[in-house]
Formats: structure tokens, sequence, C-alpha cells
């Protein structure tokens, strides 16, 4: 067969779920590993570490330089954090499979709990969602930038730029940093949206590749996925969003549930509906019944 190639960026995480994608498939196919060849595509998302990806461009700068490289061959597919994708893709590529999920939690590290935190203390993160959920809860702290990879967030929460930081348990795990952080129920913190799900794209007219990724997906993730994603679609959010949402299935219901919250935590709207878990209209309908309860501080953040 000729040798499959796999996108990803460079980062320690990204090339350990590309690693994990490139062995599934050889597993899935009883194919060597050799079959197949991880190529890093660097992104400008990887580049620019100084401020928030919503000043420089939101979530494309992670996936412009890899649709770049499939669309041009470069590559047969590109292995993405599915959090860090745009919620509206290209026609010509698609999500031909996203494996079983992992942990969709965040672990608090620097402190053993939010309470614990220092009175009046520093926040490291990036994200919009987090920074509000933590001030929503302790609204004393203030937040810094924190961008980088878990090894450059945890040596500035070692420096003292912060006295915590949020980082997600997926990427922990999949690093082998078990022992980092303390997880938080998803009852105290609502992931981000995809948050723990990695999605391999490739190019919608590749029957070869559709049917050599399709055979790791995994339909109840990737329903779970599609849930959220739809739900931001719907939405209209952007990076600049503070919103958090979870899909789950149990028998055949899915259930998605949802916050939305201003940039300070100070107001916030939380929903949940359930349903058939590729009914297209649950989460349209869930964003239409949060943004008619929303207070107008979070209403503005969604207006497309």
């Amino acid at each position: 067969m000729t040798v499959f190639k796999l996108g990803t960026r460079g980062s320690p995480l990204a090339l350990m779920q590309a690693n994990l994608v490139r062995d599934a498939l050889a597993a899935a196919h009883r194919l060597p590993v050799s079959d197949f060849e991880i190529v890093v595509i660097r992104t400008t998302g990887d580049k620019v570490q100084d401020r928030a990806l919503a000043e420089i461009g939101g979530k494309a700068l992670w996936t412009k330089e890899l649709d770049r490289a499939l669309l041009g061959g470069e590559i047969d597919c590109a292995v993405h954090s599915m959090k860090d994708v745009e919620t509206i893709r290209p026609g010509m590529i698609a999500i031909a499979a996203i494996p079983p999920r992992a942990d969709v939690r965040d672990r608090l590290v620097g402190a053993p709990s939010i309470d614990a935190i220092r009175p009046g203390g520093v926040l490291g993160t990036s994200s919009p969602r987090r920074a509000a959920q933590v001030r929503r809860l302790r609204p004393d702290l203030s937040t810094t930038l924190f961008r980088g990879n878990v090894d450059t967030r945890i040596a500035k929460l070692a420096a003292g730029e912060a006295d915590a930081t949020l980082l997600a348990a997926a990427g922990l795990v999949r690093l082998g940093r078990h022992d980092v952080g303390i997880p938080l129920p998803t009852n105290v913190l609502l992931p981000a949206p995809a948050q723990g799900a990695v999605g391999i794209e490739i190019r919608a007219d590749d029957s070869r590749a559709r049917a050599l990724v399709g055979a790791i997906d995994h339909a109840e993730t990737h329903a779970c996925i599609h849930a959220e994603r739809a739900l931001l679609a719907a939405l209209k959010a952007d990076c600049h969003s503070p919103v958090a949402a979870l899909a789950t299935i149990e028998g055949a219901i899915l259930t998605l549930e949802a916050e939305l919250l201003s940039e300070d935590g100070a107001a916030h709207v939380h929903g949940t509906i359930e349903g058939a878990p590729l009914d297209p209209a649950l989460p349209a309908a869930l964003a239409r019944d949060l943004l008619a309860r929303a207070p107008e501080a979070v209403r503005r953040l969604f207006a497309g």
C-alpha cells in the first residue's frame, strides 16, 4: 500500500494523539505501522504564544496550515483536538472519524480546590470559558494569559506567574501526566464543547481515506461531538464566547447540557435537553432556549 500520511501539529500532545491514531489505524487494518507516516505541520497558533487566540484569528490558527496541506495532497488526513477545530469547516474537508473520547474534565493545577486558591489570587488561562466559570465561583480572582503546551503552562505556574491554572484531563492522561492536577467534576466546571475528543479530517472526495479512517470511528462519541458542535453553530459562538457543553448518550437517549456565561462570570444561563442522538433539531432547540433566558450580559456575546 502507498504510505498513508497523517498531518499534525508539532506539540507533544498533538504528536502523541497522531501516534495513537496511527497505531489504531494499523491495528484496525492489520497493517504494519510503517505503512503510516506522521507529517508535522507548524501552525500559526504554535508560532504566536503571547496573545489570546481570539485576538489573532481564533481557532483557524490551529487548522489553516493543516487544511492547506490536506487540500494540497501533502497529507492524506489531519489529526486534530476537536475543541480546537472551528465550528464551520470548508465543504472540501470532512470529519471522517472521531475515536472514543477521553476524560472530558478539567484538572486544577496549583491548588486542591477552587475554594483553596488564595483570596485575590490569579488564575492562568487563555480560555474565556474557564476564566468566566472560575470567576463565577470566585469573583475575587483575576486572570492572566497562559498559552503554550502543558510543560510551558506548568513552568509558568512554578515561576509564580499565577496561583493556579486549568488543564484538560484528556491531554494530561495522553501525555502520561496522571499525577498532575485535581480533576474537577463536570457539575463544578462543565467542559468546553468537544473537549477530550480527537478528530480525523480527510478530503471529502477521498473515498480511500474515508474507508481507511472510518474503521476507527466511534459512533457514540461522534454523535456527541456533532451535537456539541451543532450547538456552537446555532449559538453563533466564537473564540470570545464563554460557553461550556457536554453531550452524553445512555441507551437511546442523548442528553445535551450547556452553560453560557458573561466574561466575568457574574451572569450565566444553564440548560439541558434530551432526545434521539442524531436529531438535528436538539442543539438548535437548546440554543434558542438558552438565548431566550440569558441575561443581556450573556446574550450580547452570542449575537453572531
